[in-house]
């Protein structure tokens, strides 16, 4: 079965920092593009960032660069994305999402939540 779980979510003053997870089960990891992904209410899905297969060459949304950094870590076949600089526009439930061979496989979401 192939299956997303993130993780590493939840609340932090701005200025801070959170590293989310997403683990991957029933495939490997590093033969695909993974992509961020947050929906905060009553706003539109937006790409936050993605990791390219198989050089990893990263994708940053304007609104996230030079603030997110997207790595793997393929001995744990998980992505993981490192969030510094946290602002309250960040606050959003964040899914980690990728397509194996027809397969939209999206993980249950994690909750991010900036504020003082």
């Amino acid at each position: 079965q192939l299956q997303l779980v993130e993780s590493g979510g939840g609340l932090v003053q701005p200025g801070g920092s959170l590293r989310l997870s997403c683990a991957g089960s029933g495939f490997t990891l590093d033969n695909y593009a993974i992509g961020w992904f947050r929906q905060a209410p009553g706003k539109e899905h937006e790409g936050v960032s993605c990791i390219d297969s198989p050089d990893g060459d990263p994708y940053y949304a304007d609104s996230v660069k030079g603030r997110f950094t997207i790595f793997r870590d393929s001995a744990k076949n998980s992505v993981y994305l490192q969030m510094n600089s946290l602002k309250p526009e960040d606050t959003a439930v964040y899914y980690c999402n990728v397509d194996v061979l027809g397969n939209d496989v999206w993980g249950q979401g994690t909750q991010v939540t900036v504020s003082s």
